[in-house]
C-alpha cells in the first residue's frame, strides 16, 4: 500500500476541513496516510532565564512521517511551509505545498488547483526540487545549546529594543571582519526573497549554490550585502551587548550571551518540493512579487493563477 502524508495549518479551517477531506480521498485510493499538524516544525523561544532548549533536528519528524512516505501534502501559507520542511527533510520527503494562506510565495498551487495536483502527484508525473537548507546552532564551548533546521534565514540583533550592535563574524578560513549594524541576517537563495530582500540583499535564483550576509541598517556604508559559496560555515560572536536574540525562518529561536557564537553551515538535509511544472522562478517572482512587469500595465502583462 502506498503510504503519503499531510501536513497543515490547523489555526486556519479552510485548511483543517480540507486536511480532512484529503485524507478521506487518498484513503480510498487505497493509500496509506499519516497526518499532523505543522506545529511540531514551529521553533519554541528559550527562557533567557532558566535553562536553553535543545531539540535535536530529527526529533521534529512527525509520527509514522519515514522516507517509505512517497510524498506529503502541505497546506497552509508560507509559514507553514517553512515548518513542514523542518519537519520531514531528515526523511527526504517530497512536500506538494498548497496556499490556503496569503502571498503563499513558496507554494506550488492554490486550493483550487487541489483536486487536480493531487491527480497528477498520484500519477508520478511531477519534478522534486531540491532547495538548501542551513544547520544553526548556538554554542558555549563545544556545546550545543540550541539548533534548527533553516529554509528562509537566521536573524540576529538585539532585544528589547533596537540600536547599534557590534558583530565579528568569521567566513570560512577568511579573517574574521567587524559589523556594526542592528543585526545581521544569513540566508539561503530560498531566503533571499524574504528578509533579506526588504533589508537590501540581492534576489538569488535558487540553484546558485551561495549565501548571502546582510547587515540591517549597517553603520558603515561600506558594509553591504556579501554572496559567498555555500561550503563555507559561519561564525558569528556577539561584541558589544550583553544579550541578543537569534530568529530562524522568522518564527522562534534562542537568546544568545557573550559567551555564545551562532554557527551555521549548509545541511546535509535539503527541503524537496514537487513542481508539477518544470520550475521557473522568473513566473514566480512575476505572479507573486510583480518583478519585470512593464511599467504600464497591459491587458495580458500579468499571469495570474
Amino acid at each position: 500500500m502506498p503510504k503519503a502524508g499531510i501536513i497543515y495549518n490547523d489555526v486556519k479551517p479552510i485548511a483543517t476541513r480540507t486536511a480532512i477531506e484529503l485524507k478521506d480521498q487518498l484513503t480510498a485510493a487505497g493509500w496509506d496516510v499519516c497526518v499532523t499538524t505543522s506545529i511540531g516544525g514551529i521553533l519554541g523561544y528559550s527562557n533567557p532565564d532558566g535553562p536553553v532548549c535543545h531539540t535535536p533536528v530529527e526529533a521534529l519528524t512527525p509520527p509514522g512521517f519515514d522516507p517509505s512516505m512517497e510524498f506529503a501534502v502541505v497546506l497552509g501559507g508560507d509559514g507553514t511551509v517553512l515548518a513542514a520542511s523542518r519537519q520531514v527533510a531528515p526523511c527526504r520527503i517530497p512536500l506538494l505545498t498548497v496556499n490556503t494562506g496569503h502571498m503563499g510565495f513558496l507554494t506550488e498551487a492554490y486550493l483550487n488547483q487541489l483536486p487536480q495536483a493531487i491527480e497528477q502527484v498520484m500519477t508520478g508525473k511531477y519534478e522534486i526540487e531540491e532547495r538548501t537548507m542551513l544547520n544553526v546552532k548556538v554554542l558555549r564551548g563545544e556545546t550545543v545549546l540550541w539548533e534548527a533546521l533553516c529554509l528562509n534565514e537566521m536573524v540576529l540583533h538585539r532585544e528589547p529594543l533596537t540600536s547599534m550592535c557590534h558583530f565579528e563574524i568569521e567566513i570560512g578560513h577568511h579573517a574574521a571582519v567587524d559589523i556594526a549594524a542592528d543585526g545581521v541576517i544569513v540566508s539561503t537563495p530560498t531566503g533571499s526573497t524574504a528578509y533579506s530582500l526588504s533589508a537590501g540583499g540581492p534576489v538569488i535564483t535558487p540553484g546558485v549554490p551561495v549565501l548571502q550576509l546582510v547587515p540591517i541598517c549597517p553603520h558603515s556604508l561600506a558594509s553591504r550585502a556579501l554572496v559567498f559559496p555555500n561550503n563555507e560555515p559561519v561564525n558569528i560572536y556577539p561584541v558589544n551587548v550583553p544579550r541578543m536574540v537569534m530568529v530562524v525562518d522568522g518564527n522562534g529561536g534562542c537568546y544568545v550571551f557573550p559567551d555564545d557564537r551562532v554557527y551555521l553551515e549548509r545541511s546535509q538535509h535539503k527541503a524537496r518540493f514537487i513542481r508539477l511544472q518544470s520550475p521557473e522562478f522568473f513566473r514566480v517572482l512575476r505572479e507573486k512579487l510583480g518583478w519585470g512587469l512593464p511599467h504600464i500595465a497591459k491587458p495580458n502583462s500579468v499571469e495570474l493563477p
